[in-house]
């Protein structure tokens, strides 16, 4: 099987200048907002063709749909959304997403807090899931 090329970002490119009506300049927007929220977002391409973006863990997918651009966060059910980005998949207890419809006016700065959240979600997974040696130091060395 040949090797592909292009890494995430440059596919994740193409496949926003291939989105030729509202929903490329959509997903433009979304992206930047994500990548801008913190300089250690890591930029995927996974599931045949999804655009992921993760810091510590995966942050959010997002696709491109008939009418409209779904941002899925992979734990977004643990989010704080005091802006109510939130609109689908609130139901579950994992996963919650924003679909932006054409018109819809992407709010920059909830969008980048609702990421710095989930990063901070990640995060603290990680600390939970440490070895308890090394939570055992770490508490040592913040005791010094």
């Amino acid at each position: 099987m040949p090797t592909d090329p292009m890494n995430p970002s440059e596919r994740i490119d193409q496949l926003i200048a291939e989105i030729t009506d509202w929903r490329g300049k959509t997903f433009a927007s979304i992206r930047k907002s994500i990548l801008e929220a913190d300089r250690q977002i890591i930029e995927e391409w996974k599931w045949m063709g999804s655009p992921v973006w993760s810091r510590d863990g995966m942050i959010a997918v997002a696709n491109a749909h008939k009418g409209k651009v779904k941002l899925t966060f992979a734990h977004g059910a643990h989010l704080p959304d005091p802006d109510k980005l939130f609109n689908a998949g609130l139901e579950g207890n994992a996963r919650r997403a924003i679909d932006f419809f054409e018109g819809d006016k992407i709010n920059a700065r909830a969008l980048k807090d609702l990421v710095r959240a989930a990063i901070e979600f990640n995060l603290s997974k990680l600390k939970k899931n440490a070895p308890a040696r090394t939570r055992a130091k770490a508490r040592k060395s913040e005791e010094a």
